[in-house]
């Protein structure tokens, strides 16, 4: 009888720690880990939303990355928790045409157009093969898909809008961005992923990470 009890103990310990080092392992795999899920900033740089975790994308019109990570990334920063705020910088790298389609992005936005041609613009450029290259020709596409051409061309050209896009090319250097698209999370952090998908996953990781730490202090 003693024999079998003690059996039977031991298999309830082993079962036990078999349990814990499974729980274990899927907590550590849940687990932002650095170098491999992020890289953190070697210069924290300042965020726009006091309070809340700011999930930054850089991104161009005229990067094909950018176009396919387009779709997913909107499906996921349409159900990010309250306590997160997503925004998005265009950047240009110097390269004319992403510059233009930069200035475009911030046109839109302060015309009030961007959510109806966001989508539109990225389709356009790759899969339909637009040449929007300069002013005049997003100034003509804009008006032929529902926009306000004139509203568009007077922001285009304003202060606001040139402001807007150097800032952009200045943060890209700040947050050393090696490619886009990229996201930054809280000011401090770059996400890391080989494909899209991941970049996501490992952003949600990250986002709570910073919600622990911020609990934390």
């Amino acid at each position: 009888m003693f024999l079998r009890t003690r059996a039977s103990r031991l298999l309830c310990l082993l079962a036990a720690s078999v349990l814990v080092a499974s729980v274990a392992f899927g907590t550590q795999g849940s687990q932002a880990v650095e170098g491999k899920d992020y890289r953190t900033l070697a210069a924290p740089q300042p965020t726009n939303s006091p309070g809340k975790i700011e999930v930054i994308e850089f991104f161009s019109y005229g990067c094909p990355h950018c176009n396919e990570f387009y779709p997913l990334v909107t499906a996921w920063q349409a159900k990010l928790p309250r306590d997160v705020v997503f925004r998005r910088e265009a950047v240009g790298f110097g390269r004319p045409l992403w510059v233009n389609l930069a200035r475009a992005f911030y046109a839109l936005q302060a015309t009030g157009d961007l959510p109806k041609l966001d989508g539109a613009l990225f389709h356009a450029l790759h899969e339909e093969q637009v040449p929007l290259t300069d002013e005049q020709s997003l100034a003509d596409w804009v008006g032929k898909h529902g926009g306000n051409a004139d509203k568009f061309t007077k922001a285009y050209t304003s202060f606001g809008v040139n402001n807007h896009t150097v800032q952009a090319d200045t943060m890209a250097e700040a947050y050393t961005l090696e490619g886009i698209p990229a996201l930054a999370i809280d000011g401090r952090y770059l996400v890391l992923g080989d494909s899209h998908e991941q970049m996501l996953a490992n952003a949600d990781k990250v986002i709570a990470m910073v919600r622990s730490q911020k609990k934390a202090r």
